[in-house]
C-alpha cells in the first residue's frame, strides 16, 4: 500500500466521526498531500458534510465543493493522518 492510499484510508476512518481540529493544524507543506487531503474533503461536502468556516464579509466565498475544500485545508481545519512509513517503503523495496 502506498502512502495516498493510507491516507485515503484514514479520512475515510475520519468521515464516519467528524474531528475538527481545536487549533489549526500546520500548514502542509507537500502539494501532493494537500491535494489527497483537498479531494477527499471535497467527496465529503458533496456528500453533505458541513461547511467548518464562516463566509467573511467582504469576501466572495466559494461554492465549488473542491474550493471549498482546498479552503479549508488552507486554513487547517481538516484533520488528517499520514502514518509511518514502513521499512521497506522507506529503503525502496517491497517486504
Amino acid at each position: 500500500m502506498d502512502e495516498t492510499s493510507e491516507v485515503i484510508e484514514s479520512i475515510d476512518a475520519v468521515a464516519v466521526e467528524p474531528e475538527i481540529p481545536s487549533e489549526p493544524l500546520p500548514p502542509i507543506q507537500s502539494r501532493f498531500l494537500f491535494v489527497d487531503v483537498a479531494a477527499l474533503r471535497a467527496k465529503q461536502l458533496r456528500k453533505g458534510a458541513r461547511v467548518r468556516f464562516e463566509r467573511e464579509p467582504g469576501l466572495p466565498a466559494p461554492n465549488k465543493a473542491e474550493r471549498v475544500a482546498m479552503e479549508e485545508v488552507r486554513r487547517g481545519l481538516v484533520f488528517y493522518n499520514v502514518p509511518p512509513l514502513r521499512k521497506g517503503i522507506a529503503a525502496g523495496t517491497d517486504e
